[in-house]
């Protein structure tokens, strides 16, 4: 049972650092649908806030996420 919950905290962690940073830029979750789109991954406003509310999302979408809002650096 400790390994769901340490999966659960490290999958509300990553989604606590992509909110802090969508909100320190200023960018909400239809913006960054568009910049994402423009960037080859075409996902829709509500597909962007399911995968950003589940904190599940994978490395890849964190980092497209970061490239699309122009921040080259995660703080963790």
């Amino acid at each position: 049972m400790a390994k769901v919950e340490n999966q659960n905290e490290w999958a509300i962690k990553a989604k606590n650092i992509l909110k802090a940073e969508l909100k320190r830029k200023g960018i909400g979750y239809r913006d960054l649908a568009v910049k994402l789109t423009e960037m080859g991954t075409e996902i829709g406003e509500q597909g962007v806030a399911n995968k950003i509310s589940r904190g599940g999302f994978s490395a890849s979408f964190m980092i497209q996420c970061f490239e699309a809002i122009g921040e080259k650096e995660i703080r963790i």
